[in-house]
C-alpha cells in the first residue's frame, strides 16, 4: 500500500505534468516553448524507462520498435548500449 507521502508526491508530479501540458498551449511563446521542452524531456525519460522494462521482460527490439513506430535499427541504435542486447 502506498504511503500518504508517496501518494502526495505522485499527485504533485501528475498535477505538475498537467500544468506543463496546459502551458504548452499558451498564447505566450515564452511559456509555450518552455513547456514543450519540458514535455520533450519527460517523454524521453519515459521512453527510456519503458524500453528498459520491455527488454527486461524479454521483448525483442522489433517488438519495441513496432510500438514506438520506428525501425528496429533506430531503436537498437538509440538504446542498445544503454539497455544491453539481452
Amino acid at each position: 500500500m502506498l504511503t500518504t507521502i508517496l501518494r502526495q508526491h505522485m499527485l504533485t508530479g501528475m498535477e505538475s505534468t498537467v500544468q506543463i501540458a496546459e502551458s504548452a498551449t499558451s498564447d505566450d511563446p515564452e511559456v509555450g516553448l518552455r513547456a514543450v521542452a519540458a514535455l520533450r524531456s519527460l517523454s524521453e525519460r519515459l521512453e527510456i524507462l519503458q524500453v528498459e522494462n520491455a527488454r527486461k521482460l524479454g521483448w525483442s527490439w522489433q517488438d519495441i520498435a513496432a510500438r514506438l513506430g520506428v525501425t528496429k535499427q533506430t531503436v537498437h541504435r538509440k538504446y542498445g548500449r544503454r539497455v544491453g542486447s539481452r
